[in-house]
């Protein structure tokens, strides 16, 4: 079975991605998923796509959830059958 991919979108400076990785810390205990992070300023296409909605999590290309990052938003992603 393939792993799970999670990107996550952040960006320096930024306290709500600061409690949205302690968030998907957590879960990585719980569950298995590859965590990519991508600052999207290093990036102007990212940067340009995600400005305002920063942090952003992405489950295998389907973003979840974005601003605010809850745990149970994001378990019950990574749980889906797909």
């Amino acid at each position: 079975m393939k792993q799970l991919e999670l990107v996550f979108y952040t960006r320096s400076r930024c306290p709500l991605c600061d409690k949205a990785k302690s968030v998907l810390m957590d879960l990585k205990k719980e569950y298995e998923f590859k965590l990519i992070e991508k600052d999207i300023d290093e990036s102007d296409d990212l940067t340009e796509k995600y400005g305002l909605m920063i942090p952003v999590v992405e489950i295998n290309g389907r973003e979840v959830q974005f601003g605010h990052i809850d745990p149970i938003t994001v378990s019950e992603a990574l749980t889906e059958k797909n």
